[in-house]
């Protein structure tokens, strides 16, 4: 397969996790009031875990420290970035908590970064923000905070799913992080079952958020973050909150203001002014001397 091709399928298949991840998000958001968070993040990972770990099978005993620490802190990682962020979708509902959370990969792209239209585009994400939650004067700052903590934990999940990807076949990486995650997230579900109302139609819900949210798209990034660059990783994941914003008004109802809607679109379009404009970095004489004699 050529490079082009590739990048293609890459692309292709993360716009697809994009829609996936959304599904599975505005799914959550039925199941948070009956089971609370621990559970459904703990649902998600094990269902991960067993899609994941009979295909990965990682080989431990083969395994030092350089290659397995990116898929330990995955792990922490992942439960991090998901309780936050699916708490905050509690909070402040999915559209809004999407667009926040989106704050992540957009600083995996701009990061180092000294242009001109980059800072003019920050400026534009920094006032869409505050349009979003700020001018109402109803902010719920705990959700805001745990946005936030969670596109802090997506930016490190870009950085280290790629590494992972890079430093162990298959899905080994995955599968790891899957283990570790569940080794966090199960303490405190067990803690919460006293207060969950289970059902039928909620076990199924859980199921489903577990594929759509876990297991189809953790699995796929490593297939993508093989294939295509964290920023163009970043550039498709900008689509994200709109994704979002839709899935919140279909499948929980919820309803955003025109300032909302327009600061959802600010975010997204100035981040990909931002992305698209970037150029890659040029090459040193000793990389293009490797390329030529490999």
């Amino acid at each position: 397969m050529t490079d082009r091709r590739q990048t293609a399928a890459g692309a292709a298949t993360q716009l697809g996790t994009q829609v996936s991840l959304n599904l599975g998000s505005s799914l959550a958001g039925l199941a948070i009031p009956a089971v609370g968070t621990a559970i459904i993040v703990a649902a998600r990972q094990l269902v991960m875990l067993a899609i994941v770990l009979p295909v990965s099978r990682p080989r431990f005993r083969t395994l030092s420290w350089r290659t397995v620490w990116p898929a330990l802190a995955l792990g922490v990682v992942l439960v991090t970035m998901n309780t936050a962020y699916y708490q905050s979708i509690h909070l402040l509902g999915l559209g809004v908590a999407a667009t926040l959370e989106f704050l992540g990969p957009f600083a995996v792209a701009l990061f180092s970064s000294r242009r001109l239209i980059d800072v003019v585009c920050a400026v534009a994400v920094g006032a869409g923000v505050v349009m979003l939650t700020g001018f109402d004067g109803a902010v719920n700052v705990l959700g805001v905070a745990l946005a936030l903590l969670a596109a802090a934990s997506w930016a490190a999940y870009i950085l280290l799913a790629r590494r992972a990807a890079l430093t162990l076949p298959g899905l080994q990486g995955l599968g790891i992080a899957g283990v570790v995650s569940v080794a966090v997230l199960l303490p405190l579900a067990i803690a919460s079952l006293p207060g969950a109302q289970f059902s039928w139609e909620v076990i199924l819900l859980l199921v489903l958020i577990g594929v759509l949210s876990s297991a189809l798209p953790y699995s796929l990034d490593s297939f993508i973050l093989r294939r295509i660059s964290a920023r163009l990783y970043a550039i498709i994941s900008a689509f994200g909150p709109v994704i979002a914003a839709v899935f919140g008004w279909l499948v929980l109802n919820e309803s955003l203001t025109a300032l909302q809607v327009v600061a959802i679109l600010m975010v997204c379009a100035a981040a990909c002014v931002a992305i698209t404009t970037q150029r890659p970095a040029r090459k040193s004489r000793l990389q293009e001397t490797a390329e030529i004699f490999p």
